[in-house]
């Protein structure tokens, strides 16, 4: 029997396949749900709407996270999921509304979201699909490769995704079912940091330092610049401008060069 979180985050969705979909897992996995796991739940959260208090009432008391997670960790695993969320898959009509809706602030980050929202609200379902399309996959290959081997060799499935699998493997992370992409993508390099600020996985003390001084500071900035640059980019140009800002605080707060 469901819970009734996944029941309310399956009605935001749309449906089972939807919210399959939108979070970037099989439908047989999430039919195989009787509750949200906990991994998910900032993911769900993000592609939903629907706040984690109640997709994980047991986990979750109002805003603040099961654990003693401060808020400075929990707001970085909402950006993170953010981010993850619009890197594995473009978003639908229910997600770029949410999108909109963004509260800004002055600071860089409002400001990013500003302009993320306002991007929400110029683009359809269908235009922004296309853009993703011509970006991350294309005809052969996308604009970008939003992959660490590919960033620092040249090559996919190189090196540092070896790195990378050791490490996580050290930290007792392993694949998600139902996750297809190389773990060095872009995104579920970002979904795995939401995992580790928000503790919803389990693995030792500075984890998140190590992924990403070791995994992500070496080449994502470059990443979220060249997607501000990229000729096919509209909406995706505004989700570069928010990760590179995003990482250089990250960067900062972890005392690495930005």
């Amino acid at each position: 029997m469901r819970e009734p979180g996944l029941s309310e985050a399956i009605r935001a969705a749309g449906g089972v396949g939807e919210l399959a979909r939108q979070v970037g897992i099989s439908q047989p996995s999430v039919s195989n749900w009787s509750r949200i796991p906990a991994e998910r739940v900032v993911s769900v959260e993000a592609v939903t709407g629907v706040d984690r208090a109640i997709l994980r009432p047991d986990l979750y008391s109002g805003q603040k996270m099961a654990g003693d997670i401060d808020e400075v960790d929990a707001a970085r695993a909402q950006e993170y999921a953010l981010i993850a969320a619009l890197l594995t898959r473009a978003p639908d009509a229910q997600l770029l509304s949410n999108l909109s809706e963004l509260r800004a602030d002055p600071t860089p980050l409002g400001l990013a979201h500003a302009a993320l929202a306002q991007a929400a609200s110029d683009t359809s379902a269908e235009r922004v699909e296309r853009e993703y399309f011509d970006l991350f996959i294309g005809l052969g290959r996308g604009e970008l490769m939003p992959y660490a081997s590919y960033y620092l060799t040249g090559f996919l499935h190189d090196r540092p995704l070896a790195r990378l699998r050791e490490d996580l493997s050290a930290i007792g992370i392993a694949r998600a079912e139902g996750i297809f992409e190389p773990e060095d993508h872009a995104g579920i390099l970002c979904e795995i940091m939401a995992g580790l600020a928000s503790n919803r996985l389990a693995a030792p003390p500075e984890s998140d330092r190590m992924i990403f001084e070791k995994h992500m500071a070496p080449w994502i900035g470059r990443f979220f610049t060249d997607l501000e640059r990229a000729e096919t980019a509209n909406f995706y140009r505004a989700l570069g401008t928010l990760g590179r800002v995003f990482m250089d605080i990250e960067a900062e707060a972890f005392d690495l060069p930005g």
